[in-house]
């Protein structure tokens, strides 16, 4: 499955005839999906839309340094082979989907914050809340302060409508299987791969939130069938898991997830953010990888 020219940012004057997300179903809407995989992709968005660009300091190519590109194409083929596929459509740095919907920094804006949207998280100290104040290397993103109309506008246009979709697809795998897996699919810059002191980087991060938000054999198969194929896979470092992880992942309730950091420098250039020629091995690996969890057993997790 070729990527397309999909690296292209989408124009941003065609942003308001497209939804706020992409859904690719692996059966007919109102079947049953035929497996409980949903996957995701929350920071693979590509529009950037003009009211956002008319208030920014850099231009859309430095911005765009935020995206996991080209990963919901790297994982395109999960619908044909039985799994769910979410996909965002606004840019990571528009409107952040790994967030809590009002993580926001108060520093950001002309008027004052609503209580409730006064987060003060370690996300948003960093300049990453759901809207993003720095890209890159702690670049400003915006030249002047934001309104807290234009955040609420990007939280109902984008954040909620993905989310509600999401939650929906959990729903329904969970009632078809009994319980329901998220993965939410992510990619990490190559210097985020070799930070720990590792002696090498590695090529997959899987954020589990250290055991809490899945069941310690989804980590587990995900891990051993990357490693089987010759990935360097660590768990939980840098990355345990964001927003999405942390709220649907519930074992209890038989919903588990599990975040997938794929090392850029497997498959992209960071610089242009056009695929490299490892691009194609690492998406037919990825489709192998997704033929392994569909066809898995997994009614262990019924329990």
């Amino acid at each position: 499955m070729a990527a397309m020219n999909a690296w292209e940012p989408i124009a941003a004057e065609d942003a308001t005839a497209r939804p706020a997300f992409g859904l690719r179903r692996a059966a007919v809407e109102g079947e049953a999906p035929p497996t409980p995989l949903v996957f995701a992709s929350p920071h693979s968005g590509r529009i950037y839309p003009d009211d956002m660009m008319a208030a920014a300091a850099l231009d859309a190519r430095t911005i765009r340094r935020s995206e996991d590109a080209l990963v919901d194409d790297l994982i395109g083929a999960a619908p044909d082979l039985g799994a769910t596929l979410l996909t965002a459509r606004y840019a990571r740095a528009y409107i952040d989907l790994n967030r809590e919907a009002f993580e926001l920094d108060a520093g950001m804006f002309a008027d004052e914050l609503p209580e409730f949207a006064r987060a003060r998280t370690a996300r948003v100290a960093a300049g990453l809340g759901a809207i993003a104040r720095v890209v890159a290397e702690g670049q400003e993103i915006y030249a002047r302060k934001l309104t807290f109309a234009e955040a609420r506008g990007r939280i109902e246009g984008a954040h909620r409508p993905y989310h509600a979709a999401l939650e929906r697809l959990i729903g329904e795998a969970q009632r078809a299987h009994g319980f329901a897996i998220l993965i939410d699919w992510h990619s990490m810059p190559a210097a985020a791969a070799r930070s720990g002191g590792r002696d090498r980087p590695c090529d997959f991060v899987l954020g589990d939130r250290f055991g809490a938000a899945c069941a310690g054999l989804l980590t587990a198969k995900v891990e051993r069938e990357l490693e089987d194929m010759g990935y360097r896979v660590a768990r939980n470092a840098p990355y345990a898991g964001g927003y999405t992880t942390e709220h649907y992942g519930r074992p209890a309730r038989r919903v588990h997830a599990l975040q997938i950091e794929i090392n850029r420098a497997l498959y992209l250039d960071e610089t242009t953010l056009a695929p490299t020629a490892g691009f194609g091995k690492l998406q037919r690996d990825l489709t192998q990888l997704t033929r392994g969890l569909t066809g898995a057993d997994w009614s262990g997790l019924r329990a």
